[in-house]
């Protein structure tokens, strides 16, 4: 594998993440209600708790796509410049 197909691979795999963190989003936060009483119901957890959960799991995601997809993406750009 050469640093070109790394690049386009990390360029893709960002670009996938964050159409997914922006889908989760909007998704949470426009159905927060009925998605937290199905998930109530699921894990027997209140819907305060829920919502800390789903913010939890937002903001982890994306330090993951930060770390593990943008910032290698970045170098390889900066390598190849």
């Amino acid at each position: 594998m050469n640093t070109e197909t790394l690049t386009t691979f990390f360029a893709w795999s960002t670009t996938f993440h964050i159409v997914f963190l922006l889908l989760c989003s909007v998704v949470i936060m426009g159905f927060r209600k009925p998605i937290a009483q199905i998930h109530a119901k699921i894990t027997g957890l209140s819907e305060a708790e829920l919502y800390s959960l789903y913010f939890r799991f937002l903001a982890n995601y994306k330090l993951g796509l930060l770390l593990f997809s943008l910032v290698p993406y970045l170098a390889l750009r900066l390598m190849a410049s």
